[in-house]
């Protein structure tokens, strides 16, 4: 079962979301909140899987939750709601290292797939939210050369990691396992001192290894 705190202070979008969310017998909306500092609270008090955000909401923003969601519990992924289809929301959000950046406008089979995509590890990102935004990804890069110390093989999980693709669709791809792809991950991390797989993601973008 994947537990969902969801966070979004407009009462019937947020019950329309969790009718949504919960249409998948595999998932529970376990947690609910208007504002970021009750989804905060709520986190202190029990485990979630993933924690959907509003990026508008008061007392305290998505993003701001996102920051410190992130820092405090690094194992839970995080989705970024909102109808507001702007490039630098989508660019801070993924800078904090969230799994996903989705749009309200969004039907039900979207939701659920970026959901399962958070929860697997990878990275969701609508198509058309992801076409505005990874050209200007790829112009803030620093420079083109990949890091030289990296392996071939860690050279094409990151080209996955780019992709968006989970662990279990690399080592699919790679004709690999699962545990390799971890091990090989956090190898990468450490050789880039990077933070999370979110950062692999950008770098790789950057790096014109997708």
């Amino acid at each position: 079962m994947i537990r969902i705190l969801l966070a979004e202070d407009q009462i019937m979008v947020r019950q329309g979301l969790k009718l949504m969310i919960e249409s998948d017998p595999e998932m529970k909306v376990t947690g609910e909140s208007d504002n970021g500092k009750e989804a905060i609270s709520l986190c202190e008090k029990q485990m979630f899987d993933i924690v959907i955000l509003d990026i508008r909401m008061p007392v305290m923003d998505g993003i701001e939750t996102a920051k410190v969601i992130s820092a405090r519990w690094p194992d839970t992924k995080i989705l970024i709601l909102t109808t507001f289809a702007d490039n630098e929301y989508v660019l801070e959000a993924l800078k904090i290292g969230v799994s996903g950046y989705i749009l309200k406008t969004g039907d039900t089979e979207s939701l659920l797939r970026s959901i399962r995509s958070a929860f697997t590890g990878g990275l969701a990102i609508e198509d058309h939210v992801a076409a505005n935004v990874m050209p200007l990804l790829m112009k803030r890069g620093e420079t083109k050369q990949a890091d030289p110390s990296l392996t071939p093989r860690e050279r094409a999980i990151l080209t996955c990691i780019g992709e968006g693709l989970s662990n279990g669709e690399i080592a699919d791809r790679l004709a690999i396992s699962i545990g390799t792809v971890k091990n090989n991950t956090s190898q990468i991390l450490t050789k880039l001192e990077l933070r999370d797989r979110t950062q692999l993601a950008i770098y790789a973008i950057r790096h014109d290894l997708v």
